[in-house]
């Protein structure tokens, strides 16, 4: 008998389905649910949408050491279903992360398109919450919610780092190319996804769906054309940085915004 390890030269279907379910049942799609029925307990409330809070980077111990060290097993950990789908798609037939646009083969070409859209989006961003926030869809979110010590600032820039290599890989590489692998047309796989990403962020109310729907929307179309997760990485991750650590700023100097 031959016990030679043999790989499959192409993943069934059914095999596929399962493992897009495992995958975004140890990451996104977890806290998709979980924002769910977070959004329907703040809906049923007596307390208005718009007069509830939603905090972002919040301290996980009251002593300073300790809390460093729980943030960044944190942001360790949360990467872990990263690595995961960069293994499962370079233990296909071929190396897979090349395709997905994850090299430095065009270093200045992405991080250009990153910065620009890092711009258009976070301007966008900001007049779909304040907009969410008048007409009262969406919660005040709190992005300050960690004490200052010599490490917030690192920490803040390493959580936006995590949530832009998390969501982009994940939900845009990684399942972009599983979905077409099953058939899916692209139109269907970018609203599909951008569905996902607007979903794990209801917890914030109903106009970060609506904003992150929009984010997703043009990622996805990006992605489809120049099929390159690189430059919406660096997009992501400048968006999130720049509200992580300008966010208190930002409410010291526009309280009546906030």
């Amino acid at each position: 008998m031959d016990w030679s390890p043999r790989l499959p030269t192409e993943l069934s279907k059914g095999r596929i389905r399962a493992e897009i379910l495992i995958v975004l049942g140890v990451s996104l799609g977890a806290s998709a649910v979980y924002s769910i029925v977070e959004i329907v307990d703040l809906t049923t409330r007596k307390t208005p949408l718009s007069h509830q809070s939603a905090a972002l980077n919040t301290s996980l111990s009251s002593r300073p050491t300790f809390d460093l060290i729980y943030q960044l097993l944190q942001i360790t950990f949360d990467l872990v279903p990263v690595v995961l789908v960069a293994f499962l798609l370079w233990s296909a037939t071929r190396p897979h992360l090349s395709r997905l646009g994850l090299d430095f083969r065009r270093p200045w070409s992405d991080a250009g398109l990153g910065v620009a859209l890092a711009i258009v989006i976070g301007v966008g961003g900001i007049g779909v919450y304040l907009g969410g926030r008048a007409i009262g869809i969406t919660a005040n979110v709190s992005a300050d919610g960690l004490d200052s010590y010599w490490w917030t600032v690192p920490v803040l820039l390493l959580s936006a780092l995590r949530a832009a290599l998390q969501e982009e890989i994940i939900v845009v590489g990684y399942l972009f190319e599983r979905l077409k692998q099953l058939g899916w047309s692209k139109w269907w796989i970018i609203i599909a996804a951008a569905v996902l990403r607007g979903t794990y962020h209801l917890y914030q109310g109903f106009g970060s769906f609506v904003g992150n729907f929009i984010m997703g929307i043009i990622f996805g179309w990006l992605y489809t054309r120049y099929g390159r997760v690189l430059p919406l990485v660096i997009a992501h991750f400048i968006i999130d940085g720049a509200v992580f650590v300008g966010y208190p700023w930002a409410v010291s100097t526009f309280p009546h915004l906030f």
